[in-house]
């Protein structure tokens, strides 16, 4: 599946997007993130506030206890502010 970075998420993990590879084990957006927060450094700082972190699945907004299975993108973002 391919993760998509947005705003400031983006730019502590230094990338625009990737194609990841989860295991089996990883089922929600909670688990992915707790995955990707320990593939170092930039993505522990990225989702150190995880419950802040915004997530869609192939484009469409969805709670962290969603199933990732079948996804395929995932997006993560900051919280966004009105204006």
């Amino acid at each position: 599946m391919k993760a998509v970075y947005f705003a400031w998420v983006r730019e502590r993990i230094g990338a625009t997007d990737e194609e990841i590879f989860p295991p089996e084990t990883v089922r929600t957006v909670a688990d992915l993130i707790g995955w990707l927060s320990a593939k170092g450094e930039n993505y522990a700082y990225a989702f150190e506030n995880a419950k802040t972190i915004r997530a869609a699945i192939d484009r469409t907004h969805v709670k962290h206890d969603a199933a990732i299975a079948g996804a395929r993108e995932i997006a993560f973002f900051p919280p966004m502010t009105g204006g």
